[in-house]
């Protein structure tokens, strides 16, 4: 009984996003690759998500908004105002440059 209402419940939790942006960082820009023009480069950030829950592989958007936010949050900590991210997710981990654009 108890592994029907795991496997009914999965579906509902993968869906939700566990990752909140704090205030501050909703002003960092996030823009695609290629290097940002006229930017200084101020490090990189390593961010990293549950990509599967048991057996269950999650959505691949809810994936990468979830990093993202967590890189933004962590822009924060180099005073960074823009993140790039430096290649596309593998196993829920992906790294993205953090630059000082304003």
């Amino acid at each position: 009984m108890r592994l029907i209402v795991l496997a009914a419940l999965l579906p509902v939790l993968s869906a939700c996003t566990w990752v909140e942006l704090s205030p501050q960082a909703n002003a960092i820009k996030v823009v695609p690759a290629g290097r940002p023009s006229s930017c200084q480069k101020l490090g990189e950030v390593a961010v990293s998500v549950k990509d599967k829950v048991a057996f269950y592989q999650r959505n691949d958007v809810k994936v990468r908004d979830e990093l993202e936010t967590l890189a933004r949050n962590e822009a924060l900590t180099l005073h960074a105002d823009t993140i790039q991210p430096m290649g596309e997710p593998v196993d829920g981990e992906q790294r993205f440059g953090a630059y000082r654009c304003r």
